[in-house]
């Protein structure tokens, strides 16, 4: 066993900005984050996922362990960042929330999952209130995860002050991690009163890194820090460590100094370090870890485990409002103070205004929520507090309801209710931190939280009149002093009615998404729809020719705040794109004119008078009209890539057809190494890459074709389209594995779907460029882990099928050593 006296912590804080649209409450596709469709999608590719299972290889590269990094190492995630993981990449949750039941049973009961402030705002520049929800809000969106309460708390950007100390302590938090700079002086803890230690001063951040601190705080509470090792910190970040494990893992052990005493060397960087910003560090990071606790060298724990084994022995005092990623303290968030993310000639000088508007709007809008408060809650701070749990289940607004607010109110002061709350939720996710790091206000992170800003006006208007609605125009002078870097984007007000504007949505245009998407996809007589509810009441379809005419009347529901209409509505689509779309609430007194209009559009369809159709929706709809752009924007590309799908099918041929009939010309001139033209250089790239894409897609895959195709691709010096071939033949083989483990659970004796993923296996290897198969190796993995040991034992035909196909994915069969779960802790007290 390792020397008990040295100990190893590695922190990693997992996050990234919520990026929900304010109204539909999910992630609209984000171009800069292509090929994936948004950022937190193409991170959890690069960095949460492969850190659930990273590869530890041999030699020749092949894996011999897949190991899951959150469970030896202590990490916070982002609560808003688990909600979206719980929606989108739900094995990737499993795998952290099985990480923490692992690191309990390995480090003596304590898990290895920290809590954050709910959404990564810069503590000591909030209110004392906002303060204490933040707090409240992050441990119980924390224990409904991990069924339990947190020990300790990710403070965003380790942004701290006394108050937010106080306020964590009061609320049973029992550490923090901080920077060792903000570490203002230490002394030893004495026991007898009347000996009072002198101060050490800590200057350019001397604190001895490898001992706890006590802090104390009022009424008698303290609470816990470790300030991390900031030089090993800073190298695994920005300078190189992560490209060998084995070096890592020597630098960290280099940090013991003191044979005689317990100590800790730890460190804490953003989580992304491992495979985002430093690809495969996910990996460098599981040969370390495998390297330190296998050669008996240090002992991994985490920050619970050793705050009990070894309390703090010396107190500190904190350098107040400061921060790790900003040398000037919190200024960063508020200021043009130098910091940022390295555009010569720009300035930050956007940060003050934008700061200071948005504390106007939450300072103006404060007493306009209490005064309406008080007929609709018993206590509005504490029902702020509570409705985390409606945020983390909509389902719960009801009893949420009961138990908050006052009794005797109707629907339409229950539905004020909770459109105050998401006022309050708003509130607090526009200071989101992200919104102030980087260089640019019209950066997706500003504007986002800009419109959370437009999101509270929103709803400030409809809940308080007059006064609310006036808020708007003073808002944005205020944020017109906010100018940006990009000449063309002029500055935060004018960012406000480009960019932010047009993803409000109300009701209204709820429908006509449902109604024009309607023409491209069934709907049942119930549709989840975002964050609302579609019921339909009535629907028809006329059609002539290639064109179609929808009619209908549907209920329409928010989820959030039960704000709800009725509405009727008629779609034209001419073909192609060509579409127009008209709604309007519902009247009873209109169904007289309602049935006249939809008789008078059926004639006139039949007929194939188009132009009496649209006449006819003119005059019965009198507000304005929509068209596919009036889509919300991820059915927007996926209805555009429906009708652009038989054009290219069209236009892919034509090109094929090209090749095919140059193609000995073509081989003639690359054989000669004589020009082509670039018309047959198009083709032919066009061509190939099709041909192989088509192989890789046909049920099952053509490796005859394919091969040939990219025999022709060296032949004449084609360029493979890498980044889309290599998608195509991830998912392929996902999917070929997906089948066999369905297979496999079922427990039946068939080798279909073994033949079809080894024939899968074989054709992809044959691809002249790297694939991540990294979805599929997990799949192989976790078959293996249920029957593989049985296999090696006596291995039938099935089983040397299985293991043929391992290895085509680059596992080392012989070589595979099974992660094991540690024991319970009941059983360690018998072993």
């Amino acid at each position: 066993m390792p020397a008990p006296e040295r100990y190893l912590c590695i922190h990693g804080h997992f996050y990234q900005p919520p990026r929900e649209n304010p109204w539909l409450e999910t992630v609209e596709t984000q171009d800069s984050a292509a090929p994936y469709h948004d950022w937190n999608e193409r991170i959890t590719a690069e960095c949460y996922a492969p850190n659930g299972a990273a590869r530890i290889v041999n030699a020749e590269n092949r894996i011999v362990r897949i190991l899951n990094n959150y469970g030896w190492i202590s990490f916070n995630f982002g609560p808003t960042l688990l909600s979206w993981l719980k929606e989108n990449a739900p094995r990737v949750y499993r795998m952290i929330l099985d990480a923490d039941l692992y690191s309990r049973r390995r480090f003596s009961g304590h898990g290895s999952a920290m809590a954050q402030v709910y959404n990564h705002i810069i503590m000591p520049l909030a209110s004392r209130r906002d303060k204490i929800t933040q707090i409240r809000w992050g441990i119980a969106d924390f224990q409904s995860r991990f069924g339990r309460l947190p020990e300790g708390m990710w403070l965003a950007e380790t942004a701290v002050d006394s108050e937010s100390l106080d306020l964590l302590a009061a609320e049973g938090i029992r550490f923090v991690v901080l920077a060792p700079r903000q570490c203002a002086r230490v002394r030893p803890l004495v026991v007898a009163a009347e000996a009072e230690a002198a101060w050490s001063e800590t200057p350019n951040a001397s604190v001895d890194t490898t001992q706890p601190y006590r802090v104390k705080l009022k009424d008698g509470r303290s609470i816990a820090i470790f300030f991390y090792d900031g030089p090993r910190s800073q190298a695994i970040a920005f300078e190189g460590l992560l490209n060998d494990g084995e070096s890592f893992a020597k630098r960290l052990l280099s940090g013991f100094n003191d044979p005689s005493r317990p100590q800790l060397v730890h460190v804490a960087t953003d989580g992304e370090t491992y495979g985002h910003h430093h690809r495969y560090g996910e990996m460098a990071l599981a040969f370390a870890l495998r390297w330190i606790s296998t050669g008996e060298h240090a002992r991994i724990t985490n920050y619970g485990e050793y705050l009990e084994r070894f309390p703090p022995l010396s107190e500190a005092q904190i350098v107040e409002n400061t921060s790790w990623s900003c040398a000037h303290g919190v200024e960063r968030w508020r200021s043009n103070c130098g910091c940022n993310s390295g555009h010569p000639g720009w300035n930050q000088l956007w940060r003050q205004p934008l700061r200071e508007a948005l504390d106007w709007l939450r300072d103006t809008v404060a007493p306009l929520v209490r005064t309406l408060a008080e007929g609709l809650f018993t206590d509005l701070d504490r029902a702020r507090n509570a409705y985390i749990q409606v945020v983390l289940d909509r389902e719960k607004r009801d009893a949420f309801l009961s138990l908050y607010a006052r009794q005797g109110l109707g629907p339409k002061q229950l539905q004020q209710a909770l459109e105050l709350m998401e006022l309050e939720r708003h509130a607090l996710l526009m200071y989101t931190s992200c919104g102030w790091f980087f260089d640019e206000i019209s950066g997706i992170e500003t504007v986002q939280i800009i419109a959370y800003a437009a999101r509270v006006l929103q709803l400030a208007a409809r809940l308080f009149g007059e006064p609310g609605a006036a808020l708007e125009a003073e808002f944005l002078r205020l944020l017109g002093e906010a100018k940006s870097n990009v000449p063309e984007r002029k500055d935060g007000a004018a960012i406000y009615e480009e960019s932010v504007k047009d993803m409000c949505v109300g009701l209204e245009q709820v429908a006509a998404h449902y109604a024009i998407s309607s023409i491209f996809k069934a709907y049942g007589d119930q549709t989840d729809l975002f964050s609302y509810v579609i019921r339909r009441k009535s629907y028809e379809v006329v059609s002539s020719g290639r064109g179609r005419t929808v009619m209908g009347q549907a209920h329409i529901c928010s989820n959030l705040t039960n704000e709800e209409t009725t509405v009727c509505f008629a779609v034209m689509h001419f073909g192609d794109q060509n579409i127009t779309a008209a709604v309007k609430p519902w009247n009873d007194a209109d169904a007289p004119a309602y049935e006249e209009f939809v008789q008078q559009v059926r004639t006139a369809v039949i007929r194939a008078d188009f132009p009496s159709v649209v006449r006819l929706f003119d005059r019965f709809f009198p507000g304005p009209s929509y068209s596919i752009q009036s889509l919300f924007r991820d059915e927007q590309l996926r209805i555009v890539d429906l009708i652009l799908k038989s054009t290219m099918s069209e236009v892919e041929d034509s090109l094929i057809n090209i090749y095919r009939d140059q193609s000995a010309l073509l081989h003639f001139l690359s054989q000669s190494k004589l020009p082509r033209p670039a018309a047959l250089s198009t083709a032919a790239n066009f061509a190939i890459n099709a041909g192989i894409r088509r192989a890789l897609e046909s049920e099952p895959v053509d490796a005859i074709e394919m091969r040939s195709y990219l025999g022709l691709a060296r032949a004449d010096g084609v360029t493979l389209d890498k980044q889309l071939l290599s998608y195509i033949a991830d998912q392929k083989m996902k999917r070929a594995m997906i089948e066999l483990q369905d297979e496999v659970d079922e427990g039946t004796e068939s080798t279909t779907d073994l033949e079809n993923a080894l024939l899968v296996a074989r054709t992809v290897s044959e691809l002249p460029f790297e694939l991540n198969l990294w979805q599929a190796q997990n799949i192989w993995y976790d078959i293996y882990r249920r029957m593989g040991q049985s296999c090696s034992i006596d291995p039938t035909a099935w089983c040397r099928r299985f293991f043929e196909l391992g290895k085509l994915m680059r596992i080392s069969v012989d070589e595979l050593v099974i992660e094991e779960e540690p024991p319970h802790p009941a059983a360690q007290a018998h072993a």
